[in-house]
Protein backbone atom coordinates (compact mmCIF):
# COMPACT_ATOMS: atom_id res chain seq x y z
CA UNK A 1 0.00 0.00 0.00
CA UNK A 2 1.38 3.23 -0.81
CA UNK A 3 2.81 5.95 1.74
CA UNK A 4 -0.13 7.78 3.56
CA UNK A 5 -1.36 10.82 1.62
CA UNK A 6 -0.60 14.18 2.86
CA UNK A 7 2.46 13.06 4.83
CA UNK A 8 5.46 15.35 4.94
CA UNK A 9 8.66 14.38 3.92
CA UNK A 10 10.94 14.08 6.66
CA UNK A 11 13.18 17.46 8.10
CA UNK A 12 16.15 18.34 7.19
CA UNK A 13 18.59 16.07 9.54
CA UNK A 14 16.13 13.02 9.73
CA UNK A 15 16.56 9.92 7.43
CA UNK A 16 13.13 9.27 5.34
CA UNK A 17 12.73 6.12 7.56
CA UNK A 18 12.50 8.51 10.77
CA UNK A 19 8.61 10.06 9.21
CA UNK A 20 7.55 8.47 12.46
CA UNK A 21 9.67 10.34 14.72
CA UNK A 22 9.06 13.85 12.57
CA UNK A 23 5.33 13.25 12.96
CA UNK A 24 5.98 13.27 17.31
CA UNK A 25 7.78 15.94 17.30
CA UNK A 26 6.52 18.20 15.21
CA UNK A 27 3.05 16.80 14.50
CA UNK A 28 0.62 15.62 11.60
CA UNK A 29 -1.27 17.28 8.89
CA UNK A 30 -5.03 18.29 9.02
CA UNK A 31 -6.11 15.46 6.46
CA UNK A 32 -4.36 13.29 8.95
CA UNK A 33 -5.78 13.78 11.96
CA UNK A 34 -9.17 13.74 9.88
CA UNK A 35 -8.83 10.30 8.95
CA UNK A 36 -7.54 9.35 12.19
CA UNK A 37 -10.98 10.94 13.86
CA UNK A 38 -13.39 9.89 11.24
CA UNK A 39 -14.29 13.07 9.67
CA UNK A 40 -13.44 15.30 6.98
CA UNK A 41 -10.77 18.26 6.63
CA UNK A 42 -13.24 20.43 6.30
CA UNK A 43 -15.02 19.50 9.59
CA UNK A 44 -11.77 19.94 11.53
CA UNK A 45 -10.86 23.41 9.94
CA UNK A 46 -14.64 24.39 11.08
CA UNK A 47 -14.46 22.96 14.61
CA UNK A 48 -11.44 25.37 14.87
CA UNK A 49 -13.54 28.67 13.28
CA UNK A 50 -16.74 27.56 14.80
CA UNK A 51 -15.35 26.58 18.43
CA UNK A 52 -11.46 27.78 18.49
CA UNK A 53 -9.66 24.15 18.95
CA UNK A 54 -6.34 24.34 17.16
CA UNK A 55 -3.40 23.37 17.20
CA UNK A 56 -0.88 24.95 19.91
CA UNK A 57 1.10 26.36 17.36
CA UNK A 58 2.01 26.49 13.07
CA UNK A 59 4.65 25.21 11.46
CA UNK A 60 6.24 28.16 9.93
CA UNK A 61 3.21 29.96 11.04
CA UNK A 62 1.05 29.20 8.11
CA UNK A 63 0.47 25.34 8.04
CA UNK A 64 -1.46 23.46 10.56
CA UNK A 65 0.48 20.26 12.48
CA UNK A 66 -1.05 18.97 15.32
CA UNK A 67 0.90 17.12 17.77
CA UNK A 68 -0.29 14.14 19.97
CA UNK A 69 -1.36 16.23 22.59
CA UNK A 70 -4.07 18.20 20.25
CA UNK A 71 -4.83 15.17 18.86
CA UNK A 72 -5.86 13.81 22.12
CA UNK A 73 -8.13 16.89 22.87
CA UNK A 74 -9.74 16.24 19.54
CA UNK A 75 -10.36 12.51 20.94
CA UNK A 76 -11.93 13.93 23.95
CA UNK A 77 -14.13 16.34 21.63
CA UNK A 78 -15.65 13.31 19.71
CA UNK A 79 -15.77 11.54 22.66
CA UNK A 80 -18.43 13.93 24.42
CA UNK A 81 -20.00 14.79 21.32
CA UNK A 82 -20.56 10.93 20.97
CA UNK A 83 -22.50 10.95 24.06
CA UNK A 84 -24.31 13.75 23.38
CA UNK A 85 -22.95 16.87 24.71
CA UNK A 86 -23.53 20.21 22.53
CA UNK A 87 -20.00 20.51 20.12
CA UNK A 88 -19.59 23.68 21.28
CA UNK A 89 -19.34 22.86 24.83
CA UNK A 90 -17.46 19.35 24.30
CA UNK A 91 -14.84 21.83 22.78
CA UNK A 92 -14.59 24.00 25.60
CA UNK A 93 -13.99 21.13 28.06
CA UNK A 94 -11.63 19.28 25.29
CA UNK A 95 -9.45 22.91 25.38
CA UNK A 96 -9.47 22.76 29.29
CA UNK A 97 -7.92 19.29 29.73
CA UNK A 98 -4.75 19.80 27.28
CA UNK A 99 -1.89 18.89 28.21
CA UNK A 100 1.31 21.08 26.79
CA UNK A 101 4.51 19.64 26.21
CA UNK A 102 7.35 21.26 28.13
CA UNK A 103 9.09 24.51 25.43
CA UNK A 104 11.55 22.66 23.29
CA UNK A 105 10.77 18.77 24.59
CA UNK A 106 10.35 16.73 22.15
CA UNK A 107 6.83 14.60 22.95
CA UNK A 108 6.63 11.15 22.83
CA UNK A 109 4.38 9.55 20.08
CA UNK A 110 0.70 8.99 21.20
CA UNK A 111 -0.61 5.38 20.70
CA UNK A 112 -3.68 6.98 18.94
CA UNK A 113 -1.99 8.58 16.29
CA UNK A 114 -0.56 5.84 13.74
CA UNK A 115 0.83 6.58 10.46
CA UNK A 116 -2.80 6.81 8.34
CA UNK A 117 -1.63 4.09 6.06
CA UNK A 118 -0.02 1.70 8.41
CA UNK A 119 -0.50 -1.88 7.86
CA UNK A 120 -0.34 -2.87 11.04
CA UNK A 121 -2.96 -3.65 13.52
CA UNK A 122 -3.66 -1.43 16.94
CA UNK A 123 -4.49 -2.61 20.15
CA UNK A 124 -7.28 -2.94 21.37
CA UNK A 125 -10.18 -0.08 21.41
CA UNK A 126 -13.02 1.23 21.78
CA UNK A 127 -11.58 4.17 20.12
CA UNK A 128 -14.13 6.77 21.70
CA UNK A 129 -16.70 5.36 19.31
CA UNK A 130 -18.15 3.16 22.32
CA UNK A 131 -18.09 0.46 20.26
CA UNK A 132 -16.01 -2.90 20.72
CA UNK A 133 -13.46 -2.94 18.11
CA UNK A 134 -10.51 -4.91 19.09
CA UNK A 135 -7.33 -5.37 17.41
CA UNK A 136 -8.15 -3.33 14.39
CA UNK A 137 -6.59 -1.38 11.33
CA UNK A 138 -6.23 2.82 12.19
CA UNK A 139 -9.25 3.30 9.78
CA UNK A 140 -11.66 0.87 11.16
CA UNK A 141 -11.62 3.37 14.59
CA UNK A 142 -12.48 6.24 12.16
CA UNK A 143 -14.66 5.05 9.94
CA UNK A 144 -16.61 3.35 13.80
CA UNK A 145 -16.90 6.78 15.21
CA UNK A 146 -18.03 8.41 11.81
CA UNK A 147 -21.36 5.78 12.38
CA UNK A 148 -21.77 6.25 15.50
CA UNK A 149 -22.30 10.09 15.07
CA UNK A 150 -24.26 8.84 11.71
CA UNK A 151 -22.26 11.14 9.27
CA UNK A 152 -22.93 9.97 6.38
CA UNK A 153 -20.38 12.33 4.01
CA UNK A 154 -17.71 11.60 6.59
CA UNK A 155 -18.47 7.61 6.40
CA UNK A 156 -18.31 7.95 2.39
CA UNK A 157 -15.31 9.72 2.64
CA UNK A 158 -13.64 7.22 4.92
CA UNK A 159 -14.90 4.21 2.80
CA UNK A 160 -13.82 6.08 -0.67
CA UNK A 161 -10.35 6.04 0.72
CA UNK A 162 -10.52 2.55 1.67
CA UNK A 163 -11.10 1.39 -1.12
CA UNK A 164 -8.75 3.61 -3.16
CA UNK A 165 -5.66 2.71 -0.38
CA UNK A 166 -6.54 -0.81 -0.35
CA UNK A 167 -7.61 -3.90 -2.53
CA UNK A 168 -10.98 -5.29 -2.17
CA UNK A 169 -10.18 -7.93 -0.04
CA UNK A 170 -7.93 -6.12 2.42
CA UNK A 171 -10.90 -3.32 2.50
CA UNK A 172 -13.27 -5.96 3.56
CA UNK A 173 -12.00 -8.45 5.57
CA UNK A 174 -9.79 -5.73 7.95
CA UNK A 175 -11.78 -2.81 7.84
CA UNK A 176 -15.33 -3.40 6.57
CA UNK A 177 -16.07 -6.31 8.21
CA UNK A 178 -14.56 -5.56 11.56
CA UNK A 179 -16.94 -2.36 11.61
CA UNK A 180 -20.12 -3.91 10.95
CA UNK A 181 -19.45 -6.86 13.56
CA UNK A 182 -18.78 -4.26 15.85
CA UNK A 183 -22.17 -2.35 15.89
CA UNK A 184 -23.62 -5.46 15.34
CA UNK A 185 -22.18 -6.91 18.74
CA UNK A 186 -23.45 -2.97 20.52
CA UNK A 187 -26.95 -3.42 18.52
CA UNK A 188 -27.08 -7.03 19.84
CA UNK A 189 -26.02 -5.93 24.14
CA UNK A 190 -28.03 -2.50 23.98
CA UNK A 191 -31.70 -3.46 23.20
CA UNK A 192 -32.24 -2.10 19.74
CA UNK A 193 -30.33 1.02 20.33
CA UNK A 194 -27.24 1.08 17.32
CA UNK A 195 -29.76 -0.08 15.08
CA UNK A 196 -29.99 2.92 13.28
CA UNK A 197 -25.82 2.83 13.29
CA UNK A 198 -25.67 -0.25 12.12
CA UNK A 199 -28.15 0.24 8.80
CA UNK A 200 -26.77 3.63 7.98
CA UNK A 201 -22.97 2.14 8.10
CA UNK A 202 -24.52 -1.26 6.24
CA UNK A 203 -26.06 1.40 3.07
CA UNK A 204 -22.95 2.82 2.82
CA UNK A 205 -20.77 -0.46 2.86
CA UNK A 206 -23.21 -1.62 -0.51
CA UNK A 207 -22.57 1.58 -1.88
CA UNK A 208 -18.70 1.17 -1.72
CA UNK A 209 -18.66 -2.19 -2.49
CA UNK A 210 -21.46 -1.32 -5.67
CA UNK A 211 -19.19 1.32 -6.70
CA UNK A 212 -15.66 -0.84 -6.82
CA UNK A 213 -17.83 -3.26 -9.07
CA UNK A 214 -18.50 -0.18 -11.82
CA UNK A 215 -15.25 1.14 -11.63
CA UNK A 216 -13.51 -2.13 -11.99
CA UNK A 217 -16.08 -3.19 -14.27
CA UNK A 218 -14.26 -5.24 -17.41
CA UNK A 219 -14.98 -8.00 -20.18
CA UNK A 220 -16.35 -11.12 -18.69
CA UNK A 221 -14.54 -14.32 -19.25
CA UNK A 222 -16.39 -16.40 -21.47
CA UNK A 223 -18.47 -19.25 -19.55
CA UNK A 224 -21.65 -19.98 -17.32
CA UNK A 225 -22.12 -17.40 -14.65
CA UNK A 226 -21.76 -18.03 -10.35
CA UNK A 227 -24.92 -17.09 -9.15
CA UNK A 228 -24.91 -15.53 -5.61
CA UNK A 229 -27.80 -15.77 -3.02
CA UNK A 230 -28.68 -16.09 0.26
CA UNK A 231 -30.63 -19.46 2.19
CA UNK A 232 -34.10 -18.78 1.71
CA UNK A 233 -34.30 -17.34 5.66
CA UNK A 234 -31.16 -15.27 5.13
CA UNK A 235 -31.39 -11.59 4.87
CA UNK A 236 -27.83 -10.56 5.16
CA UNK A 237 -26.31 -9.99 1.99
CA UNK A 238 -22.88 -7.68 2.17
CA UNK A 239 -20.71 -10.81 2.41
CA UNK A 240 -22.34 -11.60 -0.99
CA UNK A 241 -22.21 -8.16 -2.11
CA UNK A 242 -18.22 -8.36 -1.41
CA UNK A 243 -17.82 -11.47 -3.48
CA UNK A 244 -19.70 -9.95 -6.31
CA UNK A 245 -17.62 -7.01 -6.73
CA UNK A 246 -14.07 -9.43 -6.41
CA UNK A 247 -15.67 -11.51 -9.37
CA UNK A 248 -16.60 -8.49 -11.20
CA UNK A 249 -12.76 -7.65 -10.59
CA UNK A 250 -11.73 -10.91 -11.80
CA UNK A 251 -13.93 -10.41 -15.01
CA UNK A 252 -16.15 -13.32 -14.06
CA UNK A 253 -19.37 -14.03 -14.64
CA UNK A 254 -21.96 -13.70 -11.80
CA UNK A 255 -26.02 -13.09 -10.68
CA UNK A 256 -26.27 -11.64 -7.66
CA UNK A 257 -29.91 -12.63 -6.62
CA UNK A 258 -29.29 -11.36 -2.86
CA UNK A 259 -31.58 -11.90 0.37
CA UNK A 260 -33.91 -14.77 1.08
CA UNK A 261 -34.14 -16.86 -2.16
CA UNK A 262 -37.11 -19.17 -2.56
CA UNK A 263 -35.73 -22.97 -2.57
CA UNK A 264 -38.28 -23.31 -5.53
CA UNK A 265 -36.85 -19.89 -7.08
CA UNK A 266 -33.30 -21.25 -6.62
CA UNK A 267 -34.03 -24.37 -8.37
CA UNK A 268 -35.51 -22.54 -11.36
CA UNK A 269 -32.88 -20.56 -11.98
CA UNK A 270 -30.20 -23.01 -11.67
CA UNK A 271 -31.90 -25.15 -14.60
CA UNK A 272 -31.97 -21.86 -16.70
CA UNK A 273 -28.38 -20.81 -16.66
CA UNK A 274 -26.86 -23.85 -15.64
CA UNK A 275 -24.64 -21.86 -13.74
CA UNK A 276 -19.85 -22.85 -13.05
CA UNK A 277 -21.15 -22.19 -9.30
CA UNK A 278 -23.74 -21.45 -7.14
CA UNK A 279 -22.76 -19.64 -3.98
CA UNK A 280 -24.88 -19.81 -0.74
CA UNK A 281 -24.48 -17.63 1.99
CA UNK A 282 -25.66 -18.96 5.57
CA UNK A 283 -24.99 -16.07 8.50
CA UNK A 284 -25.96 -18.78 11.41
CA UNK A 285 -27.29 -22.47 11.78
CA UNK A 286 -30.43 -21.22 11.93
CA UNK A 287 -30.04 -20.46 8.23
CA UNK A 288 -28.56 -23.16 7.18
CA UNK A 289 -30.38 -25.37 4.31
CA UNK A 290 -27.97 -28.66 3.85
CA UNK A 291 -31.44 -30.17 2.09
CA UNK A 292 -31.10 -27.27 -0.69
CA UNK A 293 -27.31 -27.08 -0.65
CA UNK A 294 -27.61 -30.98 -1.67
CA UNK A 295 -30.22 -30.50 -4.33
CA UNK A 296 -28.79 -27.71 -6.08
CA UNK A 297 -25.16 -29.87 -6.25
CA UNK A 298 -26.92 -32.44 -7.59
CA UNK A 299 -28.85 -30.70 -10.15
CA UNK A 300 -27.42 -31.53 -13.86
CA UNK A 301 -27.92 -29.51 -17.11
CA UNK A 302 -26.79 -29.94 -20.52
CA UNK A 303 -26.77 -32.44 -23.31
CA UNK A 304 -27.86 -35.97 -22.64
CA UNK A 305 -24.56 -38.08 -21.89
CA UNK A 306 -22.52 -35.02 -21.53
CA UNK A 307 -24.44 -33.52 -17.55
CA UNK A 308 -22.71 -31.18 -15.62
CA UNK A 309 -23.66 -29.86 -12.24
CA UNK A 310 -22.99 -26.71 -10.68
CA UNK A 311 -20.20 -26.75 -8.10
CA UNK A 312 -22.19 -25.29 -4.38
CA UNK A 313 -20.09 -23.01 -2.53
CA UNK A 314 -20.67 -23.33 1.25
CA UNK A 315 -20.68 -19.79 2.43
CA UNK A 316 -21.04 -17.89 5.79
CA UNK A 317 -20.82 -19.31 9.46
CA UNK A 318 -23.82 -21.10 9.56
CA UNK A 319 -23.21 -24.03 7.44
CA UNK A 320 -21.48 -26.91 9.62
CA UNK A 321 -18.84 -28.70 8.25
CA UNK A 322 -20.55 -32.26 7.73
CA UNK A 323 -22.79 -30.19 5.24
CA UNK A 324 -19.91 -30.29 3.08
CA UNK A 325 -20.94 -33.29 0.61
CA UNK A 326 -19.97 -34.30 -2.99
CA UNK A 327 -19.97 -31.22 -5.60
CA UNK A 328 -19.66 -28.97 -2.72
CA UNK A 329 -16.60 -26.49 -1.25
CA UNK A 330 -16.61 -24.54 2.22
CA UNK A 331 -14.16 -21.43 1.51
CA UNK A 332 -12.93 -19.74 4.36
CA UNK A 333 -13.00 -16.20 3.86
CA UNK A 334 -13.61 -13.69 0.66
CA UNK A 335 -10.01 -14.31 -1.07
CA UNK A 336 -10.54 -18.19 -0.96
CA UNK A 337 -14.15 -18.08 -2.19
CA UNK A 338 -12.77 -15.47 -5.04
CA UNK A 339 -9.77 -18.38 -5.79
CA UNK A 340 -12.22 -20.67 -6.17
CA UNK A 341 -14.66 -19.29 -8.79
CA UNK A 342 -11.61 -17.96 -10.87
CA UNK A 343 -9.78 -21.79 -10.56
CA UNK A 344 -13.67 -23.00 -12.45
CA UNK A 345 -13.02 -20.21 -15.79
CA UNK A 346 -9.30 -21.97 -16.06
CA UNK A 347 -8.82 -22.51 -19.90
CA UNK A 348 -11.77 -24.06 -21.41
CA UNK A 349 -13.18 -25.72 -18.60
CA UNK A 350 -15.72 -23.11 -17.62
CA UNK A 351 -18.47 -24.90 -17.04
CA UNK A 352 -16.42 -27.42 -14.91
CA UNK A 353 -17.42 -28.94 -11.29
CA UNK A 354 -13.53 -28.80 -10.59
Amino acid sequence: MSAARGRKPAGRGLRPDSAATYDAVFGITTGAVARHLGVSPTTVRSWEQRYGIAPAAREGGRHRRWTPEDVAMLDEMCKLTSTGVPPGEAARVAMTHRTPAAPNEPRPPAETIPPAASAQPTHSSTAGSGLPLGAVRPECRGLARAAVRLDSPAIEALLDDVMHDHDLVTAWDEVMAPTLHAVGRKWGTTEDRYVEVEHLLSWHVSTALRKASVSASRDEVEGAPVLLACTPAEQHTLPLEALAAGLVERGRPMRMFGAAVPADALDAAVRRLGPAAVALWSQSRTTADIALARRVAQTGFGLKGARHAPRVLLLGPGWPTSAVGAGMSRPRGLREAIETVSRLYTGSAARATA
